[in-house]
């Protein structure tokens, strides 16, 4: 194995969501119903992906019964409804898999950070080192009702075109701010060589190496320290999916990488000016961060065996598919090209695909795509990092707390 075998041009992903992005991809010959909610379907999707030597996996997760995108959910029947929790789902398939990346998405809205920061931690421990999250918010009035301790006001949050919903915006990315400071926070309240583990003397933790955080936030407080040690990587990492200004604003400061979906290039180029300058403004600029364009794909061997798989799950979903994302129907080959067009925009250094229909998507990615980016010399052809962050060029950060204040 040689160092440019195992060193991408650019960094692809895959987002994992139930039977795939289409809502009737249930429903294919291909598809797998009966076994969305088990164990082994997840770790046989993640398992491809890895064949396909991709950077990491991220798993879909919400509150929400049924798909819903402006307001409530849908009162469909045939849409897939449920789903199993994603950190769980990640922290199951992690001892499964030797290489590739698992982020799960996790709600904050309503969530605790200090229990995601053990769970987060706790997952980058059996994964060996390749942990991530992507904070997501949520201001749709039937999740908060599921918990009970606030309401919203009935506003479509994530139309970027609705001024009423932008004070609301405002407060949740606020919120999602604190939140992954209080995670950063936790994972490094225990010092990397907290653990004595002396046998002889008795002595298992060196109390002195762990920390208080004592953050005071506007919608929590959190004193800590963690259960958990120190992750692996020190940090895992942080990420989110942006559509507007304050999100783009979130993810250069407060995340390592963020997903985008822009119109077109100049879009691309616009929404990463954004975000670098956020970055700036929160004094990162000496950090590494990714940007990746998320595409949802239709994939066969022609165009037009791509469009007509389209047409066939668009009939049975009673209606023409739409995305938040751009949508890609053709071949490897010509997926290939457009990727190549997209991460040619100056600091795009990926691309994230959403597969319309599992596994039918997923192995054409991994077994046509994967290959046609290594013949152009645009991907590795072996892994050879150990953990996410080498992978993604991320040094493993140091400890905020060494040498500070001693716990009372």
């Amino acid at each position: 194995m040689t160092a440019d075998q195992t060193k991408p041009g650019i960094h692809v992903a895959v987002a994992l969501d139930a039977a795939g992005w289409h809502p009737a991809a249930w429903r294919e010959e291909s598809g797998r119903p009966s076994e969305l909610f088990s164990a082994r379907y997840w770790a046989e999707l993640v398992a491809e992906a890895e064949r396909g030597l991709l950077d990491f996996v991220t798993i879909e997760d919400t509150f929400g019964i049924r798909p819903a995108k402006l307001g409530s959910p849908t009162e469909r029947t045939d849409r897939v409804s449920g789903r199993p929790d994603a950190v769980l789902v990640a922290a199951r398939v992690a001892p499964t898999t030797t290489h590739i990346g698992l982020i799960p998405t996790a709600v904050v809205t309503h969530t605790e950070p200090f229990h995601l920061a053990k769970a987060i931690a706790t997952l980058d421990y059996t994964s060996r080192g390749r942990a991530g999250v992507r904070l997501q918010v949520s201001a749709r009035p039937h999740e908060a009702a599921l918990f009970g301790r606030r309401s919203f006001p009935d506003v479509a949050v994530t139309d970027p075109n609705d001024a009423s919903a932008a004070p609301l915006v405002d407060e949740l990315f606020s919120e999602a701010a604190d939140y992954a400071e209080v995670l950063r926070r936790l994972w490094d309240s225990w010092e990397d060589d907290a653990e004595i583990r002396d046998v002889a003397t008795g002595r298992f933790v060196d109390r002195d190496k762990l920390h208080y955080i004592d953050f005071e936030g506007s919608k929590f407080s959190v004193r800590g320290p963690s259960i958990t040690p120190r992750p692996p990587q020190g940090q895992p990492l942080i990420s989110a999916l942006g559509h507007q200004r304050v999100p783009y604003e979130f993810i250069g400061s407060s995340t390592d990488l963020g997903f985008i979906t822009p119109r077109d290039t100049a879009d691309a180029e616009a929404i990463v000016e954004t975000i670098d300058a956020s970055r700036r403004a929160a004094n990162r600029d000496a950090e590494t961060g990714h940007i990746f364009v998320d595409l949802v794909v239709f994939l066969g061997d022609t165009a037009a065996e791509a469009a007509a798989r389209k047409a066939r799950l668009d009939e049975r979903g009673g209606a023409e598919y739409t995305s938040d994302a751009e949508i890609f129907v053709g071949t490897a080959k010509g997926l290939a090209d457009r990727i190549a067009e997209l991460t040619a925009v100056q600091g795009v250094t990926g691309v994230r695909l959403r597969p319309a229909a599992l596994p039918d998507d997923l192995t054409a990615i991994t077994r046509f795509l994967a290959p046609e980016l290594q013949r152009r010399n645009l991907f590795r052809t072996a892994y050879g990092e150990a953990t996410l962050r080498e992978r993604l060029g991320l040094s493993r950060p140091r400890n905020r707390y060494e040498r500070k204040a001693d716990i009372a």
